[in-house]
């Protein structure tokens, strides 16, 4: 009879290492396996338009003109990393903090901001982009995700799915059971936990004596990486790796990024009720951005160019009067309205109606 630790052999199973993987370090020097160059300099470029994404975003929120806007400050990595490790014809299933990444994967700015912005269900064509429409409750997306993921593959069809959920999302019931299906069906899915490191004010520590969120994988029957989520290089390479594995049959994977939110969890939430005011300052040291200048031995203003045409035209179209027909509201939303849709509807109708003055 074979022991426990033959069978995890056996099965590529192993724990995740004591230290995250790691590829350039917080000097910008490599120590690792560097992707080609192409690739770190695509990884460069994404980490500076998404920050000066996040930046225009929060400003707009400031102006109110966004109903509410997430910022991922400082988990630029985990985002264009992960996502650029992606092929063409993958499927990104992303959270409400993942703004950046459907940037990155070729949503126009201000269609990736027309759901925050409250005029839409999903600003942009999920078929598309291959970008399913960002879910603000949490991990209700990895289920759906994962139904995706066995339908392609009972299809023969080459995807992989890609689901971004933060470390608050592994608490959730839905995140149970999409990781127990996919492990079941052997589903060709990748989770990315973005572990930020709070979620809103609960932190980590109240939520997992794991020493990892990695670890809980092995438990699932799937393999889980911890890697250093402020290390585009480390996200891509992982997330790659993970992403071929799971589209030649091998099943689906954790991936979990180590990285810290800077800013507070929404434009409405205040961190200084629940953490200290210097608890993100050593984090401000491992900006992942400053690591890839170090790298690459060249200046974020390479990109300063093409970054601030992107934010001026996000600012001219957000200055533009959205055009809203109420009764889109209710529409795709069952492929048969249901008797309380439509008398919803039908009460909204009736109140339009007597502000226009035709009761």
């Amino acid at each position: 009879m074979k022991s426990p630790r033959d069978v995890l052999v056996d099965n590529e199973l192993e724990l995740p290492g004591p230290d995250p993987v790691q590829v350039v370090d917080e000097t910008g020097r490599a120590v690792g396996d560097l992707p080609d160059g192409e690739v770190l300099r695509a990884l460069h470029r994404g980490m500076v338009l998404g920050r000066r994404f996040d930046r225009q975003a929060t400003a707009l929120t400031k102006q109110g003109r966004l109903a509410v806007y997430p910022s991922s400050a400082g988990q630029e990595a985990c985002q264009v990393g992960a996502t650029l490790a992606l092929a063409p014809n993958d499927w990104l299933f992303p959270t409400y903090r993942d703004s950046v990444a459907l940037v990155t994967r070729g949503v126009p700015p201000v269609e990736a901001l027309t759901l925050l912005r409250g005029n839409w269900h999903s600003g942009y064509d999920p078929y598309a982009y291959r970008v399913a429409p960002q879910c603000t409750p949490l991990a209700t997306s990895a289920p759906h995700a994962v139904g995706l993921a066995h339908a392609a593959r009972l299809r023969g069809d080459n995807v992989a799915v890609l689901v971004f959920m933060g470390d608050g999302a592994t608490s959730e019931g839905d995140a149970h059971e999409a990781f127990n299906f996919a492990a079941v069906l052997r589903a060709p899915v990748v989770f990315f936990i973005q572990n930020n490191q709070w979620a809103i004010s609960v932190p980590l520590a109240k939520q997992t004596k794991a020493p990892t969120l990695a670890h809980k994988a092995i438990g699932y029957g799937m393999p889980g990486h911890h890697v250093d989520g402020n290390d585009a290089a480390a996200v891509y390479e992982v997330t790659r790796a993970a992403l071929d594995r799971a589209r030649s049959g091998g099943g689906p994977s954790i991936v979990e990024g180590w990285t810290y939110r800077i800013d507070p969890h929404t434009n409405s939430d205040d961190t200084s009720r629940y953490r200290p005011a210097d608890d993100a300052e050593p984090w401000r040291a491992k900006d992942p951005i400053l690591r890839f200048d170090r790298l690459l031995g060249i200046d974020s203003d390479t990109h300063a160019e093409e970054a601030e045409r992107m934010a001026a035209d996000l600012r001219a179209e957000m200055n533009k009067d959205a055009h809203v027909e109420p009764d889109e509201l209710f529409e795709h939303v069952y492929a048969v309205p249901t008797p309380r849709l439509r008398a919803q509807r039908d009460f909204l109708r009736a109140e339009l109606a007597a502000d226009r003055g035709e009761a």
